[in-house]
């Protein structure tokens, strides 16, 4: 589903040279609507307040009208390169987040930095497709980098303080409550009418972003689904590691050259996995301390010399 959301955004933005990040997420935002409707997702099934989703509907809005927004100005291995610094910010911010307070082990900021340095030699070793910067195309990615940072962990922090909240009622409720977030931009920078023209001239662009809409719709449940079980950080790691994975097959699939920039952007790639997956070998401190405590105080057989002993340990709690 990303390799073909990726072909999407290609046709869209650099054949068609649409560039109209906020309205074309608008137009997402309303076949998601219909998509959770479909999936027979009600309003009555609905577990936390709406106030709840309005920090989280801004920076999704706004991560989404910046990402698509910027590569009008640059090209995908640029936006790839900044794209796969996100999981840093949101290990990071995940420390300032209320209800999470996350703190990461030196180890896993490690693996991240060999993912992520992995994937920018990988990106940047095709001299073919070498990035385009522009200063607003820059700004605009680092705008959706700091939305980056909050998103996964704002909807994190939702997942923990009320496990009974579903993948479908977050991307509801943030979706209809961040579509008014779309409009100021869209009018203060005149997309909104130009757009409509745009779009009104060439129709056939609606279906393609109905097919876009249901790929990054399949992509957005998968994510939540995994912030909700491993947290924001390890799903950063993921879709990190997916982008590789994407590049990895367009070069397979298409007989690319491998160069030796390649394999060590892989060899990168495959060590910060490699670290984040394996285990952490030193043991609690709560169960050393209990281990220790068993064999250093063996079972007392009952007599009458510590039949005293034996009634205040029988009223002491289990735990």
């Amino acid at each position: 589903m990303n390799f073909f959301y990726i072909c999407l955004q290609e046709y869209v933005y650099n054949r068609l040279q649409f560039s109209y990040g906020w309205y074309f997420t608008f137009v997402q935002g309303f076949v998601y609507l219909v998509l959770i409707y479909l999936q027979g997702f009600t309003i009555k099934q609905k577990v936390n307040p709406w106030k709840t989703y309005v920090k989280l509907s801004a920076v999704l809005m706004g991560s989404h009208g910046l990402t698509k927004g910027s590569l009008a100005y640059l090209n995908y291995p640029a936006q790839i390169m900044f794209k796969s610094t996100k999981v840093l910010p949101v290990m990071i911010m995940g420390a300032f987040i209320p209800g999470l307070r996350r703190k990461y082990p030196v180890h896993e900021y490690i693996s991240a930095v060999l993912l992520v340095v992995g994937l920018i030699l990988f990106t940047l070793a095709d001299a073919n497709t070498s990035p385009n910067f522009s200063v607003i195309g820059v700004l605009m990615i680092l705008g959706a980098l700091v939305m980056d940072s909050f998103l996964g962990n704002l909807q994190e922090a939702i997942f923990t303080m009320n496990p009974d909240t579903t993948q479908m009622e977050m991307l509801f409720c943030s979706t209809l409550i961040g579509l008014p977030f779309l409009l100021p931009p869209m009018i203060l920078t005149g997309e909104l009418f130009k757009a409509w023209n745009s779009c009104a001239e060439h129709p056939y662009v609606y279906g393609v972003l109905v097919f876009e809409a249901m790929a990054t719709f399949i992509g957005q449940v998968s994510v939540l689904s995994l912030i909700a079980i491993f947290g924001a950080a390890t799903t950063a790691m993921i879709t990190t590691a997916r982008k590789a994975v994407t590049l990895l097959l367009s070069y397979l699939i298409f007989t690319k050259p491998l160069t030796e920039q390649h394999g060590s952007g892989l060899l990168l790639i495959a060590m910060g996995i490699i670290l984040k997956i394996v285990p952490d070998t030193k043991p609690p401190n709560q169960a050393v301390g209990s281990s220790t405590q068993g064999r250093n105080h063996p079972k007392k057989v009952k007599t009458p010399e510590n039949g005293a002993d034996e009634e205040d340990e029988e009223k002491r709690p289990l735990v």
